[in-house]
């Protein structure tokens, strides 16, 4: 297997630029499913996930064709075209290596009237399950069916008539399997409680786009009014909120100034706030956002939360940076109870990270030092790589195939700003 080798202690300085948002881009691809006409996504991600994503849209039919691009350039546009859904089946072979395969049943059963989908997979992160996405679509007219490991919708002759439904906690992945459902009902359906992340909002922005009616997008309540049937769209990816974070912390870990062209910072206010606790310099540039750090870092203490909270999607991240504050942080994770699977490999690189149930509290220290290291998910692997940017000697981290999933071309961007990096082949 590959693995990324760095030599430590590099001070990263310069420009890079954000990618297309993975977690956006993996809801607007089913977008595709809603309509028989062309959707052209622009700024899509070079991603595991997004390659496997247009192989399970493959699987049902759908054309997808990639423009040419130059190989300097990151983002890349796709076209998907649904004229005709051969299959309403997404297999286990291919849902089993990516949760988001889930987010074709809510478009593909309002499409098509029925959807069978495997239950899905993806990082082992703690129990994720997906009750809530059959719920609302019960709510909406639905009957769901399990078997075999399989979950099969089933619309009503006529189609979806759309409903009310109030979530119990906050899901993004129901909210964004309930929008693409809803936006095809034949009667207005209203979402209660409805998750609020930018990628909510991207997916709104894009489904109107293609013509559907929805109220109170940015908001916990979401009145949805069905159409009879969507056209195509052409739509640009937002940045990535979670990628534009982790090179803020890889930046400040090294003393660095780095400037993220193309982050947003109305979308990571909360990832904004915990760094300038930490005493890091972060200021919204017309081109981006303006990142530094000079002197001691601060210790912070906080709790994740859905949006506009701190992103669980950034705790493993931040967790790396405050290995090297003056004091001692305390992180708890509310979102997944299995999240600190990075802490003994940070502690092998010489942190001093303690957990207690769903809290970690992190005394900083000094110095780290280089080790071999494996990442256990996607984030978890990205804390490594910071770790080992700060560290003495050398970081190998194996596992890649998990950074692989939701970081592009991660090497060259941090190459770019002068760090010590590269991939080499397994054997």
């Amino acid at each position: 297997m590959d693995k990324i080798v760095i030599e430590g202690g590099k001070r990263l300085s310069g420009t890079i630029p954000v990618s297309g948002a993975k977690n956006a881009a993996l809801t607007l691809l089913p977008c595709a499913l809603l309509t028989d006409e062309p959707l052209t996504l622009r700024n899509l991600p070079r991603l595991a996930d997004i390659d496997g994503f247009q192989h399970l849209m493959n699987q049902f039919g759908i054309s997808t064709a990639i423009a040419g691009s130059r190989p300097e350039d990151f983002g890349r546009v796709m076209t998907l075209q649904a004229t005709r859904i051969t299959s309403s089946v997404a297999p286990y072979d291919l849902v089993r290596k990516m949760r988001a395969s889930i987010l074709v049943l809510g478009p593909m059963l309002a499409r098509m009237g029925e959807a069978t989908v495997s239950l899905p997979g993806g990082c082992a992160i703690g129990n994720r399950p997906i009750d809530l996405h059959l719920k609302v679509l019960e709510a909406l007219g639905a009957q769901i069916e399990m078997a075999a490991g399989y979950v099969r919708a089933i619309a009503p002759d006529g189609g979806l008539p759309g409903g009310r439904f109030s979530f119990p906690v906050v899901s993004v992945g129901a909210t964004e399997n309930a929008l693409m459902a809803a936006v095809l009902c034949t009667g207005t359906s209203t979402l209660h409680n409805a998750a609020r992340e930018p990628e909510i909002v991207d997916l709104c922005n894009l489904l109107v786009a293609m013509g559907a009616q929805i109220e109170g997008i940015g908001t916990s309540d979401l009145t949805i009014h069905g159409v009879p049937r969507l056209h195509g769209a052409t739509y640009m990816v937002m940045p990535d909120r979670i990628e534009a974070g982790s090179y803020a912390c890889a930046a400040a870990i090294t003393g660095g100034e780095v400037t993220l062209k193309g982050a947003r910072i109305e979308d990571m206010e909360a990832t904004v706030q915990a760094l300038r606790d930490a005493g890091v310099t972060v200021e919204p540039r017309s081109d981006g956002l303006y990142v530094a750090a000079e002197g001691k870092l601060r210790p912070v203490t906080l709790s994740t939360a859905p949006f506009p909270g701190f992103a669980t999607d950034m705790q493993a991240q931040l967790m790396a940076l405050l290995c090297k504050a003056e004091g001692s942080s305390v992180l708890t994770e509310t979102i997944f109870e299995n999240r600190y699977m990075h802490v003994p490999e940070l502690n092998r690189m010489g942190a001093r990270i303690e957990t207690k149930g769903r809290t970690a509290i992190v005394h900083g220290v000094d110095v780290l030092h280089g080790a071999e290291v494996m990442a256990t998910d996607l984030r978890a692997s990205m804390s490594l790589v910071i770790a080992g940017l700060a560290a003495q000697g050398e970081t190998r981290v194996h596992r890649l195939y998990h950074l692989d999933r939701g970081y592009e071309r991660l090497e060259e961007k941090l190459a770019l700003l002068g760090a010590q990096i590269e991939r080499i082949g397994g054997d």
